[in-house]
């Protein structure tokens, strides 16, 4: 069971939990003992989620439905915690997607809505949440990144590698800045992981015909974050194969790595 310092029961706000790996997430921290909040737009999945959750596990579940793509809304999610008087002690930044085909295949709108939702809301969360964190001398952050921000960005889904990456780097410093105040924070970055996200991409197709040695469950993913968050570590490869993936990009001369992923990328990649 979690607890915090002082033997209470820690509260997680976890965004894009009304599916996939932010869903099994909320499952998870609650079997773990903790409450939570959660965040998403699809507000009727999140309301049967924290249903669920308080039957089963006995946790305080609530709900804020939120749509991050909007320049406001994490200021607006912190604003509700403040006025139901919660206190923020997990933050899992999950929420993410992605946007098939090549840069210029969507209009500038998509790729705003993109940057807001991968990288300036899990950015302005931790800000506005971490200052309590580092008072209480207790937190833990998980930025959902991807072994995809580890290795050579591929041609299309032009902008999901480099969102990735700015989470690795993002969380690198962070954890280096806040772990002696209390404050945990872990870049997990999982490989290809069974979820809604292909379904959203219209990549499924192409994907379903990848090996199932490449797979991992939501389930495994989580369980493997959770535990790499406790002990302090910063950027965590879920899987044995995908951390052979990074360390094979690495010790590959950069021509020949984008190359590897050019030809490779056609096997996940949607193309317009």
């Amino acid at each position: 069971m979690m607890r915090t310092p002082d033997g209470g029961r820690p509260r997680a706000l976890v965004t894009g939990a009304s599916s996939g790996i932010g869903e099994e997430f909320a499952r998870q921290l609650a079997a773990r003992g903790c409450d939570l909040v959660l965040t998403a737009r699809r507000e009727e999945r999140l309301r049967a989620l924290a249903g669920e959750l308080h039957a089963k596990q006995g946790v305080d579940a609530q709900v804020v439905a939120a749509d991050l793509s909007l320049a406001d809304a994490p200021q607006q999610i912190v604003k509700e915690l403040v006025r139901r008087g919660l206190h923020i002690d997990i933050l899992i930044n999950n929420a993410g997607y992605g946007v098939p085909g090549g840069f210029l295949d969507s209009d500038w709108q998509t790729h705003t809505d993109f940057i807001r939702v991968l990288m300036i809301a899990p950015t302005e969360l931790c800000h506005r949440l971490l200052p309590a964190m580092r008072g209480r001398g207790y937190g833990l952050i998980v930025n959902v990144a991807s072994l995809a921000g580890l290795v050579p960005g591929t041609p299309g889904h032009t902008l999901y590698a480099a969102a990735k990456s700015y989470l690795v780097k993002f969380s690198e410093s962070l954890a280096l800045e806040n772990r002696k105040r209390g404050v945990n924070v872990c870049a997990l970055c999982p490989g290809f992981t069974y979820s809604e996200f292909h379904d959203v991409t219209g990549a499924r197709e192409k994907v379903s015909k990848m090996p199932g040695w490449l797979w991992m469950r939501a389930d495994e993913v989580v369980h493997l974050g959770l535990d790499a968050v406790e002990r302090g570590r910063i950027v965590y490869v879920t899987g044995r194969i995908n951390r052979m993936i990074k360390a094979l990009f690495k010790l590959l001369p950069d021509r020949l790595a984008l190359k590897v992923i050019e030809r490779r990328a056609r096997n996940f990649r949607v193309e317009k």
